[in-house]
């Protein structure tokens, strides 16, 4: 994959509902027509992340279908759904093997070498936390799980629930939430479970090229001590299990992807582990809820750290930025995250414009491409796969004043690769604003500039290279420009 890839989550189910509807037949992985990839390979995407392909649930989708919160956020869209559009969430996995109903094993193994050779990477899910449910192993080795025997927990006895041989098994959760009642919660201080995980790992990494790791900081020695204090011991293993891991599939694979969807501060710690990219939630959220000074201040963080952090404005676990950002705001938003060193993260439906999110087990689809959206974001990735964006250097730009202090909400920031580079400047704010980029030192532009999303060819004059480019920017304006050194 290229330098600060692009990277497609794809919710593989609801997609697959959508083509079938859309040609009135049903696709296994390997018949999906061709032309959706190398629509999805212009657009200058490196990788797509295929949510949701592993072995599903009956539990889980039994859960689901009456969990009032599924159905409560299903209803507000589509107050008359079919109970049969529910299915088990793709985090309840059952066992690491691709689903009938998407064609099983060989199917995913034919799509793989097709997007290989057309230069995409395929990325699968992999949840280390948990398990469903009705795995297999929660009756046949419910050791690998935290539980209390046949004995009554002593605590908390909600979390847990009671295979057939009378074991009452805890409940996947984070310490900030509920459990999730379709999950099984492994025990990540006994070996056992780690060399079990371990192999699962190396079982799915050889189905694809890359992996993101479900919730991988509650795998963490002390996030799962605290977490599970009343159920364990306090001494913790000597290795990290994410340490162990990362090598033996590396030992294997070395140019394998890992990515983790990581919280709390803990990025850091993850990324050393060997992490190729941790999610970067702290700048979705002041994109979404914060000012211009609060995300130049995270984009001030060192270099190493951009480079290994995955940005967003959606995924499957967040609202829809149509409806999170605003349409004008949610537009800026990308821009920025498409044109920031890492790996830059787009959902499927984010492209197409889907007006808010449904929970990931309802896979009808219910609406309509909002074509301004689409249109908007295939010019956004075209010019944000250019190679600059994708080999050059990377700096934060300097704004000036002219005349008040709307420039404070302007962010620009520059790329150079040899003798050209790109400049990215965005108004993030509703009100217009206007500022001065200086140009003088290393910086000087030479011959004309051309704004890409316009088209607009600028000639750069002396009087510009002493005392600056002057712009005046729209609520949420973002432009890009492209120049000689």
């Amino acid at each position: 994959m290229r330098t600060n890839p692009h990277i497609l989550e794809i919710n593989t189910r609801a997609w697959m509902k959508r083509l079938e509807r859309r040609h009135g037949q049903k696709f296994t992985l390997d018949q999906i027509p061709d032309n959706y990839w190398t629509e999805i390979k212009a657009l200058g995407f490196d990788a797509v992340w295929l949510m949701g392909v592993w072995k599903h649930s009956p539990k889980a989708t039994e859960i689901a279908r009456t969990h009032p919160d599924v159905v409560e956020a299903v209803r507000k869209i589509e107050p008359n759904f079919d109970p049969q559009d529910i299915v088990a969430s793709p985090y309840a996995i059952m066992e690491y093997v691709v689903d009938d109903p998407l064609g099983g094993p060989e199917s995913l193994k034919k799509l793989r070498a097709k997007l290989n050779g057309i230069g995409i990477a395929v990325f699968l899910d992999f949840v280390g936390n948990h398990t469903a449910i009705d795995a297999p192993t929660v009756e046949t080795d419910p050791d690998l799980y935290i539980n209390t025997g046949t004995a009554q927990p002593h605590v908390h006895a909600d979390w847990f629930f009671t295979n057939k041989a009378g074991v009452h098994i805890a409940h996947g959760r984070d310490p900030y939430f509920a459990p999730w009642t379709d999950t099984a919660q492994l025990n990540y201080f006994n070996p056992k479970t780690r060399r079990f995980m371990l192999d699962n790992l190396l079982r799915v990494a050889e189905q694809c090229d890359g992996v993101r790791c479900d919730m991988a900081m509650l795998s963490l020695n002390k996030v799962h001590r605290d977490t599970w204090r009343d159920f364990l011991g306090n001494d913790l293993p000597k290795e990290e299990f994410w340490t162990q891991a990362l090598k033996e599939v590396r030992d294997i694979h070395p140019e394998f992807t890992f990515i983790a969807e990581v919280y709390w501060g803990l990025e850091w710690e993850i990324q050393e582990m060997g992490f190729d990219y941790t999610y970067d939630k702290v700048l979705y959220d002041r994109l979404r809820f914060s000012n211009s000074e609060n995300i130049k201040a995270h984009l001030g963080a060192e270099h190493l750290f951009q480079m290994r952090s995955i940005r967003f404005t959606s995924n499957h676990d967040e609202e829809e930025s149509l409806k999170a950002f605003g349409k004008e705001k949610s537009l800026a938003a990308s821009t920025i995250i498409a044109t920031l060193p890492g790996a830059r993260m787009f959902y499927l439906f984010q492209l197409l414009g889907r007006p808010a999110r449904l929970p990931i087990q309802y896979v009808k689809d219910w609406f309509t491409v909002d074509k301004e959206v689409a249109t908007y974001y295939a010019r956004l990735l075209t010019i944000a796969s250019a190679p600059e964006f994708h080999g050059g250097q990377w700096s934060l730009k300097e704004v000036r004043a002219l005349n008040d202090d709307s420039y404070r909400n302007v962010l620009a920031w520059q790329w150079k690769q040899r003798n050209t580079g790109k400049m990215v400047v965005i108004n993030y704010s509703g009100q217009p604003s206007r500022c001065c980029l200086p140009m003088k030192g290393s910086e000087a532009l030479n011959g004309s500039v051309r704004e890409e999303f316009s088209k607009q060819q600028i000639e750069v004059t002396p009087q510009m290279r002493a005392e600056g480019f002057t712009l005046e920017l729209k609520p949420y304006e973002s432009k890009i420009f492209t120049f000689s050194l």
